[in-house]
């Protein structure tokens, strides 16, 4: 019997290859013309001198929707050398999490990626639990970087404690601007590579 299907498997590869491609291509122009459009939110915009939407993305786990982060620098920005650099990761929470699950999942990343003495850790944990209020979907947590000063964080625009120390802002923030992050297509977006 002869297959009456429409198409065969080589042209409906190509076809769903054309569609994803277009989807792609769309999603980027979308995400190139968004960034240039979002205004900078005002603790950024006081903190980050001509602050603009660096990159954005979206992080997911087994498919859900985690948070949405975005990078806010000013021109000229470059990911490898981001210690050197004052900007701003703003992170939007699409689920509720409790601050102190919030601060544990920060150490274990910031641990994954250099050796953390056990003091040391237990000292940044014991900090950003105070810095990092539980959130709710929708809340925004945001951490400024200014090289040689505090980590500021802002919960919903509204300052929380401060995280003295350039061993703790470049492992914080390394989370998700390191070339070892864990992270690494998130990372690409927010960086804008590939843009």
């Amino acid at each position: 019997m002869r297959n009456t299907w429409p198409f065969t498997r080589r042209a409906w590869c190509l076809a769903a290859g054309s569609a994803l491609l277009a989807d792609h291509v769309f999603a980027t122009a979308f995400a190139v013309s968004t960034a240039a459009a979002m205004a900078p939110p005002t603790e950024v915009a006081v903190s980050v001198s001509a602050a603009r939407l660096q990159g954005r993305g979206t992080l997911r786990y087994f498919g859900l929707r985690v948070y949405e982060a975005r990078l806010w620098a000013g021109p000229g920005f470059a990911a490898e050398s981001y210690t050197e650099q004052t900007f701003a990761l703003e992170l939007e929470y699409a689920r509720g999490f409790a601050g102190g699950a919030i601060a544990q999942r920060s150490i274990d990343e910031m641990r994954r990626s250099a050796i953390v003495a056990n003091g040391q850790a237990r000292e940044w944990q014991a900090a950003m639990v105070r810095a990092f209020p539980d959130v709710a979907p929708g809340d925004r947590l945001t951490g400024i970087h200014a090289p040689g000063a505090a980590t500021h964080f802002f919960h919903n625009g509204r300052p929380t404690t401060p995280v003295a120390g350039p061993e703790f802002a470049r492992l914080f923030f390394g989370i998700w601007l390191a070339e070892n992050t864990s992270e690494p297509a998130l990372r690409r977006q927010l960086i804008g590579a590939g843009l």
